[in-house]
């Protein structure tokens, strides 16, 4: 997993309440159990008609919000299943960090376990960040500081300390157990040692 530490870019903004699992990827896609290849299918829904053709007026289809990786999206995102190919497409697009009102708990954590920044903000601050949006300026997210800069302006956000931790050392689930690889050995060598037949080489 990629480590999170500071980003700028043009946010896109996407001012829809309620985007579910499924219409950030949609079930078809989800025959994959590969973390790659899903960006093209990001919304897709809303993103093609129905014959595969581009919809030129959808924010993340119109330049250069096609190239945003932060994205200002509408209060309960990520409602729905608990689908993790979700956070998974959203990143294969370039997105790493996600700013909403809201979000559904489950999508919430996924994102940490992924590479992706969730940042809940009241309204009236997500209306001033989508300003900068709609005029297509950069705003910086600094995740050591927990702020977000924007023109002469911050706005400060919380974020809990371990998943903190796990973005800025860009530590997965596989990552953290891998850091206690030692102790996990150990206790293998005295399972053997204490109930042999347990362990089958």
């Amino acid at each position: 997993m990629q480590k999170f530490t500071t980003l700028k870019s043009i946010p896109a903004y996407l001012p829809i309440v309620n985007i579910d699992t499924d219409m950030i990827i949609p079930k078809q896609f989800l025959k994959t159990i590969k973390r790659t290849g899903l960006g093209k299918s990001l919304f897709f829904e809303m993103r093609y008609d129905e014959n595969g053709k581009i919809i030129d007026d959808f924010i993340l289809n119109k330049d250069p919000f096609n190239n945003s990786k932060i994205l200002i999206a509408g209060k309960n995102f990520g409602c729905g299943s608990s689908r993790e190919h979700a956070p998974w497409a959203l990143l294969d697009f370039g997105i790493t960090c996600v700013i909403s009102s809201s979000f559904a708990d489950i999508f919430y954590n996924n994102c940490f376990k992924n590479g992706i920044l969730p940042i809940i903000l009241n309204e009236e601050k997500i209306k001033e960040l989508s300003e900068y949006a709609n005029r297509k300026e950069s705003i910086s997210v600094d995740l050591n500081d927990e702020k977000i800069v924007y023109g002469n302006n911050e706005v400060k956000f919380q974020v809990d300390s371990f998943k903190k931790k796990c973005l800025l050392e860009g530590l997965d689930d596989i990552a953290l157990s891998l850091k206690k690889s030692n102790k996990i050995e150990k206790f293998e060598e005295d399972l053997k040692r204490i109930k042999p037949w347990i362990i089958n080489d």
